[in-house]
Parts: C-alpha cells; sequence; structure tokens
C-alpha cells in the first residue's frame, strides 16, 4: 500500500513535512487534505514558510509535543508571532527516567511510546480533543523530528476515525525517509554532531503495530474489537472523550466515498 503520493510538502526550514489527507478509510472514504499536517520542529521555518502555512494552508492551530526544555531553547514559535493559536502538550514524564526491570526485554522505543499514553494521558487526550472541536480548523502537530511523538498522536487520530491499519503504519514509518535530513537541519541550526549511525534512529513498522495492538487488548468494548471498538478510540474514550468527540473527529477527517 503506498501512502506517500502527492502528501510530501517542501518548505524552506521545515521538515517531515506531509499532509495526512488521502488515507484510506475501513468500510469506504478517504482523509480529509488540508486538515492536519504533521512536521518536524518549526525553530528554522521562514517568513516564506509562514505564509504558506497561514496564506495557503489556512493554519489555526500547532499541537507542539515538546517538552518545556525544548520550547524555552527555542523561545516563542514563528507561527505563534503570525497570529497561529499553538498548544504547548508535553508528552514526556516520569516513566523516561525509570529503569527496565532484569529480564525485560520490552523495545525501548516501544517502552518510550508507551510511556506517553501513561505520563501524560490528559495532554494525549487534549491534542485529539482540539482535533475534534467544533471549530476547528486546519492545525498542524509536531515535536522535535516529527516522527516519534508526533507518530504516536497522528497514529492514534487515524486509528480513532478509522483509517486503515496497514496505512496508518506505513504513515509512521514514512519518517523513515527524512531522519537524515532532520539531523542535518539540527547540525546547521543547533550545532549538534549527525549521529554516526542514522538507521537507529529510524521508525519500525513493528513498533507502531505493537503500539495499536496494545490498545486493541487494553481498551476494546469487545474482544478483538478495532476501530470504534477498540485501539486509539477506546483509549480516547478511556481518557474522556465522549463517542460525539470521536464522531465529529471523523467528521472532521474522513471524506465519504
Amino acid at each position: 500500500m503506498d501512502t506517500s503520493v502527492d502528501r510530501w510538502l517542501t518548505f524552506e526550514g521545515l521538515d517531515n513535512v506531509r499532509d495526512v489527507g488521502g488515507l484510506p478509510v475501513r468500510g469506504g472514504g478517504r482523509t480529509r487534505s488540508g486538515v492536519l499536517l504533521r512536521s518536524a520542529a518549526l525553530r528554522a521555518v521562514t517568513a516564506t514558510d509562514v505564509t504558506r502555512l497561514v496564506d495557503d494552508f489556512g493554519l489555526r492551530l500547532v499541537l507542539d509535543l515538546r517538552s518545556p526544555r525544548e520550547t524555552e531553547a527555542d523561545g516563542p514559535s514563528p507561527v505563534a508571532r503570525a497570529g497561529v493559536e499553538t498548544l504547548e502538550l508535553n508528552f514526556i514524564g516520569a516513566s523516561r527516567e525509570i529503569l527496565p526491570e532484569a529480564g525485560d526485554t520490552t523495545d525501548p522505543v516501544l517502552r518510550n511510546y508507551l510511556g506517553y499514553l501513561a505520563d501524560h494521558p490528559a495532554n494525549v487526550a487534549e491534542g485529539v480533543r482540539r482535533l475534534a472541536a467544533e471549530d476547528a480548523g486546519p492545525t498542524l502537530v509536531h515535536c522535535a523530528a516529527g516522527k516519534d511523538r508526533t507518530g504516536v498522536l497522528v497514529a492514534m487520530v487515524l486509528d480513532a476515525v478509522g483509517v486503515e491499519r496497514e496505512a496508518v503504519v506505513e504513515d509512521y514509518v514514512l519518517s523513515a525517509t527524512q531522519v537524515e535530513a532532520i539531523f542535518r537541519r539540527r547540525a546547521e541550526v543547533l550545532g549538534e554532531p549527525v549521529p554516526d549511525d542514522i538507521d537507529v534512529h529510524k521508525p519500525r513498522a513493528e513498533v507502531m503495530v505493537a503500539v495499536l495492538d496494545h490498545l486493541d487488548a487494553e481498551y476494546s468494548r469487545v474482544p478483538g474489537g478495532v476501530g470504534a471498538d477498540g485501539g486509539a478510540a477506546g483509549w480516547l474514550r478511556a481518557n474522556g472523550l465522549s463517542d460525539a468527540d470521536l464522531e465529529r473527529l471523523r467528521e472532521h477527517l474522513v471524506a465519504p466515498s
């Protein structure tokens, strides 16, 4: 399944940018274009980039999933100065500091991803709730690289509205093609060295499959349920979103066939 066609967007100072439109939904239909963008951090965006985001895309909200330390280091967002609301929703918490028990073979990336949901469930839920608001407009979600924290939130949203699982996972993995460019941008802007081994930082399909399988197992309304009966929808329902919220989210993001 190729979900990358016509979704990549090129900016002067912004990496790993794509529209989540065009993805197939179980039962028919596809996700709408022009509703939700995902990207790496906005620290290097240019005036031209801001104009494209605000005037062309109609950007109304930014969900910034970075930690307070990261946002403080970068200062005010360029798009915030242009009048776009920015909502800071830190995903990283205490579980990152807890060493795994002896014999624990859980993939460390999977442990981090499940840690986002365990440490800051209110922030995860609030991000989705804002996307489901009656007056929700075009939104961009980002973290530092746009692949891990952003990858989890976008996968939760896509799964909750019924995007086919294979497409959810493939969208997540697409960021692997941008990892080298992301690190080279960080080297230019922050002076950080480019890692010797880029591959270890690339998203892997099996990690997102494990996240979604975990949500199915723990939050299903019915045994083995997916979509509205399990997965991300089940987790979101358990963390304060209503059926009406989830239906509005689907209406915003899904174009019927």
